[in-house]
């Protein structure tokens, strides 16, 4: 496949609704119930929503300090969702036990900084080789399937493949924050390509997030050898103004058009 072809088959979509807890957390923070009564939104209620829109999978990331998605509401998604779950989580030994605990289908290993209001960019694989193997082998030890959650360097690649991660998920913050410079966008498009090619030829399966958005998404597409794409921002804004089901609906056409 030459570079910037297009990928064979579906991409598919794996929604976050991180932010969806986001505002939920805006009033309720203090209580310590997660739905019901007076507390809304339900990121669950979202969450299932959404699959029945058509998402092909639900992302979340509880954090340590709780700031948005809550352990409760992980629990509850495992039990209610019946597309794949997919949890963030940062290479910690607690969150390496909640993970064990849940058992979702898949787990996205992130860099965590308190700071963030989101994560912004990618674990550093080659840095942190021994930690990030231990926590891979857990996963894969349960059967969970791991992907990490990296910058598109060759390597951090080749650093995800000898830790034994059959997945990664390529950062394409660079490439949506440079979206109004075309050349530099044409710059972190064609990394994001270069190491999908890398990451191919490794056995790797590919995934891409952070910052795609209904605009951007024509672009990001041309990305080879994709499998899915891990979008919440965007689609939960959208959702504020023409409702769930079409904000899923929309970037699944957009995601694959004439399929």
């Amino acid at each position: 496949m030459k570079s910037g072809a297009e990928p064979r088959g579906p991409i598919f979509l794996g929604l976050n609704i991180d932010h969806c807890a986001t505002l939920r957390e805006a009033r309720y923070s203090a209580d310590k119930r997660e739905h019901g009564e007076m507390i809304e939104p339900d990121p669950v209620a979202f969450a299932l929503a959404a699959e029945r829109a058509g998402a092909d999978g639900i992302t979340v990331h509880p954090r340590e300090d709780t700031r948005h998605i809550r352990r409760g509401d992980v629990r509850r998604l495992r039990k209610a969702l019946q597309v794949p779950l997919n949890m963030e989580m940062a290479c910690t030994d607690d969150m390496i036990r909640f993970a064990l605990e849940i058992r979702p289908a898949a787990v996205c290993v992130v860099p965590e900084r308190r700071e963030e209001v989101t994560t912004e960019g990618g674990l550093d694989a080659h840095g942190h080789r021994d930690r990030v193997a231990a926590c891979v082998t857990e996963m894969n030890r349960a059967g969970i399937a791991t992907s990490l959650f990296i910058e598109p360097e060759p390597r951090q690649i080749d650093a995800a493949a000898e830790v034994g991660a059959p997945v990664i998920e390529l950062h394409t913050g660079a490439f949506a924050n440079a979206w109004y410079n075309s050349s530099k966008r044409a710059e972190e498009l064609s990394k994001l390509v270069a190491a999908a090619e890398r990451a191919f030829s490794l056995g790797l399966i590919i995934n891409l997030g952070h910052g795609i958005n209904y605009t951007n998404i024509r672009d990001v597409r041309r990305v080879p050898y994709v499998h899915e794409m891990n979008i919440g921002h965007s689609i939960i804004s959208r959702a504020l103004f023409d409702g769930v089901s079409d904000a899923v609906q929309t970037m699944k056409r957009l995601m694959n058009p004439g399929l």
